[in-house]
């Protein structure tokens, strides 16, 4: 049965289990769901704040933020559907402001990223595969391996660690190996490899890999040895208790690493193009990966662009296309890769330096953005777009849960926001063809 909200917190919830219809205390289930989006975008903005913090950078700002935003989402301090909104884009412009800590974070401690090459095989040696957002953890790893034959595979968010010189000058970082975080189950059990976790998005892990996968951080699963600190010593040793990996090249590379002073250094070919009409359109594809069939639309929406089309893709969404050879445009590149999900202020700030370029607001660009949606600082960063007052926005594989038909037309009355359709038909409403 569909539920209209739920609700357990507090003594009076219907029956002792929760309110399904409508709250005892007269909470609307409208506000409910606005309330549920609330403590998601906060819980985005903890997820970075905590990287950021991780590297030494505090914003009083942000934290004191995060206090009052859990407070406005208690149940019966707030029933005011409209101040909910409003509260959201509160919220979403404070995660513009703390990802632009963290990246400011990982610029000043690693260095500005640059496109870069990556192995998607192996070398002959044993292996670590580190898995989720933690590039300090990363490199802490990388240090303790440093002249040794054990080396370091990235998988899924932790890609994008290729592109930043602090952590490049590593020569035990080989490559990356797997996809998108949903793939570790097969991907893991894969390779005799060590396993680190250093962030959200681990899984269960199966049995077959559990006694070798560890986690550190924030990260914790039942039954896995974690690690307090950066001694990763138990993880090395377990690793060169493992067979050799073979020296078997990957079939295709991957290109990560272009930070917004890169492409802001091609913005006056940019320009020159799109007056030449070279360059028609600019689109963002990517997001918070799904494992879904319904997620094929992405690859497809990708490959059936046409040829003057260049695409911004970012987070684990862009395993979806990062394999595609879409080549360029008299030098600038048809797919670039921002980086992790926190790098959508990269994005961001391409959007404002072509603005500027062109002398347009960033909402007069040709650009568009088709977003895929998991989990909640996916959500943070949608409201966070919003914020900005960005509209036209496609939004997929299917629509977040906590929307209901109310919340949906304020979405769409007020920030033209899109579900996607077909690849066909919304690449046709994109481009007017």
């Amino acid at each position: 049965m569909a539920l209209n909200m739920f609700c357990y917190q507090c003594s009076q919830a219907m029956n002792g289990e929760g309110c399904t219809v409508t709250g005892v205390c007269g909470k609307e289930p409208t506000v409910a769901r606005l309330q549920d989006n609330l403590v998601y975008i906060l819980k985005g903005i903890s997820a970075y704040y905590y990287h950021a913090r991780e590297l030494g950078y505090h914003d009083e700002e942000i934290a004191a933020y995060l206090g009052e935003g859990l407070y406005s989402t208690l149940t019966n301090v707030n029933f005011d559907g409209e101040d909910f909104v409003k509260k959201a884009l509160e919220a979403g412009m404070m995660n513009f402001k703390v990802m632009q800590l963290l990246k400011k974070a990982h610029i000043e401690t690693y260095g500005e990223p640059i496109p870069t090459e990556v192995e998607t095989g192996t070398k002959e040696g044993h292996a670590i595969i580190v898995t989720g957002h933690n590039l300090k953890a990363l490199e802490e790893l990388l240090k303790q391996v440093e002249g040794t034959d054990v080396y370091v595979y990235t998988h899924s968010e932790m890609l994008p660690a290729h592109g930043y010189p602090g952590l490049r000058k590593y020569k035990n970082l080989a490559g990356n190996l797997g996809a998108a975080w949903y793939d570790q189950r097969e991907l893991f059990d894969k390779y005799p490899a060590a396993i680190l976790g250093t962030s959200n998005c681990v899984l269960i892990p199966k049995e077959s890999y559990r006694d070798r996968m560890f986690t550190t951080s924030i990260a914790k699963l039942p039954g896995v040895k974690h690690i307090e600190g950066y001694d990763y010593s138990e993880v090395i040793a377990k690793a060169k208790s493992l067979p050799k990996l073979p020296n078997q090249p990957g079939s295709y590379k991957l290109t990560t690493g272009y930070s917004a002073s890169v492409v802001k250094s091609l913005a006056g070919k940019i320009k020159e193009l799109v007056e030449a009409g070279k360059i028609r359109h600019f689109l963002v594809v990517g997001g918070c990966d799904t494992p879904t069939k319904r997620g094929a639309y992405y690859r497809e929406f990708v490959q059936k662009l046409p040829k003057d089309t260049v695409v911004i893709t970012l987070a684990c969404g862009k395993f979806r296309i990062n394999d595609l050879q879409l080549g360029d445009i008299e030098g600038i590149p048809r797919l670039i890769d921002v980086g992790q999900c926190n790098d959508t202020i990269v994005a961001l700030e391409i959007a404002m330096a072509l603005a500027d370029v062109f002398g347009v607001k960033v909402t007069e660009l040709p650009l568009t953005l088709v977003l895929t949606w998991m989990e909640q600082k996916a959500v943070a960063i949608l409201w966070t777009l919003l914020a900005l007052g960005l509209k036209g926005i496609y939004i997929g594989p299917v629509l977040p849960a906590w929307v209901n038909k109310d919340i949906l037309e304020v979405l769409v009355k007020n920030y033209d926001l899109k579900l996607i359709s077909t690849p066909e038909e919304d690449i046709k409403q994109i481009l007017h063809v």
